[in-house]
Formats: C-alpha cells, structure tokens, sequence
C-alpha cells in the first residue's frame, strides 16, 4: 500500500529544493542522508528518475520515494 502526502511550498520563491523536502517529510534524518538518498537513485519526479540534489520542486511535481508519493502543492 502507498502512502499518499501534499507539501504546501509556503516560500516566497514559489517552490522547494529536493533534499529540503526530504529532510521536512523525515524522509531523510540530515542533509548528508537526503544527498546519499538522491546518489543512490532512490527519488523520481514527475516519474523520471531525479539526480539533481537541489531540484526546485513547484506545485504539481509529484515525489516517489519507496512506496511513498508526496505531491506539491
């Protein structure tokens, strides 16, 4: 079963960086383990495989990580 979540973007820029969202949903404990998650092809978007670190993530993108989804909103 997969686990379906929002993140509301509530900066002023309008999106969020890939490993701060990880970090944010407690997908990843530190930086040093979101960027080990990315390096190890664990993260798609939009269901593309996602190797950039700081990707800006803007409402409409959606995450996967294992059986996780978190769309942006």
């Amino acid at each position: 079963m997969s686990e379906k979540k929002t993140f509301k973007v509530t900066d002023e820029c309008g999106y969020v960086e890939l490993l701060k969202l990880l970090k944010a949903e407690q997908i990843a404990q530190t930086g040093g383990h979101a960027k080990m998650i990315v390096e190890e092809n664990q993260i798609t978007v939009n269901g593309e495989l996602e190797l950039r670190k700081r990707r800006k993530l803007r409402p409409g993108d959606v995450v996967k990580f294992e059986n996780m989804s978190i769309e942006i909103i």
